[in-house]
């Protein structure tokens, strides 16, 4: 029994005909190009792990991105995948073992009186059969194992992808957040505009009917009223369709969630790089393509080994009796067993070509790796550069603003003092309107790129994820 189990041990580790793998490489990079001299120190230990999301210090979003993971329909899709490509790989594995039925039939026959040596006499009978039926392929040349092991990389594959969705999704939500809070800030802005442009209209007209202004100072002071209420109700289009993405991430009908009205701090959190050599081992969507790699490259073991022959192992043995009761009598046993091989012969390249097509996979799988990587580099990249850029933007921004609102101060006073018309009290308010909401969209585009800068890291994934055991 011992020799047994030792034969079925090796024969299950048979030799596989799959080239030896090794992980797809890139060129090594030193350092991050955008990073320059610019980026400040910052410790180690702020390199975003696991809730990444809590570093911007936001209690809401971190409220909305533990509703996240019980409803989003797209995160249970990708876990649905996941257990379907575990459960692929646990039906691949089982092939290499034997498989045992127990099998059990009752019947009763009437023959043909014409039929071949029946004698011209038609007979009728009963047969009973119970039996068991071991069936078992012997992997000689590891076609079943290649298989096994390229479902089990592509189980691997879809935990790798799962991670990707989670990823991509809490990004998501975190874009559309700090967009909805920047909504709000720019749609106060509006509102506190629109209170001032009436409240200049209005003095405007009292203006006008004391004789003091012109009939066109009431004119452009209703056209800068009316422009603004359109533009706040623009914005206020937007807030709706972003709370409604919101919603809809989580799983929720637009109709029964809402987001109140609150601050927008706008100040990115600091985030540590890392080095970008451990960038791939960062990334779920780069361990997924190297996955992929790994799974072509054992189906190539398998196409190989379709040129030899297969071996198996069978056997049948139960108990057969015409009559019920002499059906488990010592006399009714019956038993079968043997090996047997097959050899295909003529296949009209049909082989050929399945070794070819596992070749170029393979090709292609290393091809779609190395893009995942370079992809990965250049939004790192892209996403320093926009929180550097971005960073110049809005101080400039701000600058702009306070400058114009202290022209606007002034054409003000000069208004009312009769020494300037009011279309300079109209281009003075658009101007510092305008530089106060390109200071708000800067800081939404900064906030969002500290997101996107911590999706392009990995978010606290790492590969080691992949390493605890699929099966």
């Amino acid at each position: 029994m011992r020799a047994l189990s030792f034969g079925l041990a090796a024969l299950i580790g048979a030799c596989t005909l799959a080239p030896r793998y090794r992980a797809p490489t890139m060129p090594p990079v030193a350092s991050y190009k955008e990073a320059g001299n610019w980026m400040p120190a910052v410790p180690a230990d702020t390199q975003p792990r696991g809730a990444w999301w809590e570093t911007f210090g936001d209690a809401k979003l971190n409220e909305l991105q533990a509703q996240l993971r019980d409803g989003s329909p797209n995160l249970r899709a990708a876990v649905a995948r996941f257990e379907k490509a575990r459960a692929l790989a646990l039906r691949a594995r089982s092939d290499l073992f034997p498989s045992v039925a127990v099998t059990g039939s009752a019947t009763r026959t009437r023959t043909s009186a014409n039929a071949p040596r029946s004698g011209g006499v038609s007979t009728i009978g009963d047969d009973y059969v119970a039996g068991l039926d071991l069936n078992w392929e012997v992997d000689l040349f590891g076609r079943l194992q290649s298989g096994s092991r390229a479902a089990r990389a592509r189980a691997e594959a879809s935990a790798a992808d799962l991670a990707a969705v989670d990823l991509a999704l809490r990004a998501e939500l975190a874009t559309d957040y700090f967009s909805l809070r920047g909504a709000d800030a720019t749609g106060r802005l509006l509102e506190d505009s629109v209170q001032a442009y009436e409240r200049a209209l209005e003095l405007t007209k009292n203006r006008y009917n004391g004789g003091i202004a012109a009939a066109t100072d009431v004119d452009q002071a209703q056209t800068q009223l009316e422009n603004a209420r359109a533009e706040l109700a623009s914005v206020q289009l937007d807030r709706a369709q972003l709370e409604h993405a919101v919603g809809a991430l989580l799983g929720i009908a637009p109709s029964s969630f809402s987001l109140e009205p609150a601050p927008f701090a706008g100040e990115p959190p600091p985030v540590n790089l890392g080095l970008p050599s451990t960038l791939l081992q960062r990334r779920p969507d780069i361990a997924r393509a190297e996955r992929a790699v790994a799974a072509a490259n054992a189906e190539i073991g398998a196409a190989r080994a379709a040129w030899f022959p297969v071996f198996a192992f069978g056997g049948v043995g139960g108990y057969e009796a015409t009559s019920s009761p002499a059906w488990f009598e010592a006399p009714s046993r019956f038993w079968s067993v043997g090996p047997a091989a097959a050899v295909l012969l003529l296949d009209a390249g049909a082989r050929l070509g399945g070794t070819r097509q596992a070749q170029a996979a393979y090709e292609e799988a290393v091809a779609n790796y190395r893009q995942a990587a370079l992809a990965a580099y250049q939004e790192v990249e892209d996403n320093l550069a926009a929180l550097h850029y971005l960073a110049n933007e809005l101080q400039a921004d701000d600058a702009a603003a306070a400058s114009a609102q202290r022209s606007a101060y002034h054409a003000d006073k000069r208004y009312a003092a009769g020494v300037a018309d009011y279309l300079e009290v109209t281009s003075t308010h658009t101007a510092a309107l305008v530089a106060q909401r390109a200071a708000l969209v800067a800081r939404v585009r900064r906030m969002n790129a500290a997101v996107g800068l911590v999706r392009a890291l990995g978010g606290g994934w790492t590969r080691a994820e992949l390493e605890r055991p699929v099966l």
